[in-house]
């Protein structure tokens, strides 16, 4: 039998991982802030998936919770450090377990079909640190770290009006029953990771969580959401930054320098290689 030189099996297996990689990502080629850009569907609901130039070893991806492409100065830095962005359209589903099911079967499919890291790091943008508490909480061994503003679900306030979302009737049924609570009810509740009976779980994994702020926010106030749930973290353990942003009374992710957030990322990259 003949053997294959070493070298030319090189440059086959790296034409084959090209080929492989160009085939893994779905839907329609873009650009976005100069990064080549997949837009598709994932049972039914819009998923966009942002390639870096070079991807960093081990494959690390931030996943977007809510928002795709608002203040993008985060997820520009890294994915010019070799990280993938990946969002996924689960608002409608306000964290629900429904939206938890929904991610976990889109997590599976990013990690298998584009090869990517088997923890990821979330983003939670404006009430997004539902979406990912809720997830991490029930799989913190596939959670790299979570980074949120406003851990807090506010139904009176929700963008698009109130019961709509960016969702159908559908959707909004499905919330009401996943919270057990009538329209009424919804009007006047504030639901809050703080209240999630599995948080000790996630805190005992030492999963890291970076909570960014304004101290002028009324709307979601610190005092109401993020200190509760910033205390009872550390009461279980769990390692959990705080940065305040002086003056801000919204969107207090908004930081115009993205490094102290780059940093953590970086920071829980490195202890979730160590775990």
């Amino acid at each position: 039998m003949k053997t294959v030189p070493v070298f030319l099996l090189f440059f086959v297996c790296l034409a084959l991982s090209v080929s492989a990689a160009e085939r893994n990502y779905p839907g329609d080629r873009g650009q976005w802030q100069g990064f080549d850009c997949y837009n598709f569907t994932f049972e039914g609901r819009a998923a966009i998936v942002v390639v870096p130039k070079e991807v960093a070893p081990g494959a690390p991806w931030i996943w977007r919770a809510r928002f795709f492409g608002h203040e993008p100065q985060t997820d520009i830095a890294m994915l010019e450090l070799g990280y993938h962005v990946l969002w996924l359209d689960s608002a409608p589903l306000m964290g629900s377990p429904k939206s938890v099911e929904l991610w976990q079967r889109f997590y599976l499919y990013a990690t298998e079909t584009f090869g990517l890291s088997s923890r990821a790091h979330l983003e939670g943008f404006s009430r997004g640190g539902l979406y990912t508490v809720n997830w991490a909480v029930k799989y913190p061994d596939e959670t790299a770290s979570i980074y949120i503003d406003n851990p807090v679900l506010d139904f009176k306030s929700w963008p698009g009006g109130f019961g709509k979302g960016a969702g159908s009737e559908g959707d909004w049924r499905d919330v009401l029953e996943s919270y057990g609570l009538t329209e009424e009810e919804a009007l006047v509740w504030r639901g809050n990771p703080t209240e999630n009976p599995e948080l000790e779980k996630l805190a005992a994994a030492k999963v890291p969580i970076l909570i960014v702020c304004g101290d002028s926010d009324s709307l979601v106030p610190f005092d109401e959401n993020e200190k509760p749930f910033v205390a009872r973290y550390r009461e279980y353990g769990g390692p959990v930054e705080v940065i305040i942003k002086p003056g801000n009374d919204h969107h207090p992710h908004s930081l115009p320098d993205p490094k102290p957030i780059v940093d953590f990322f970086l920071r829980a990259q490195e202890k979730a290689d160590a775990r």
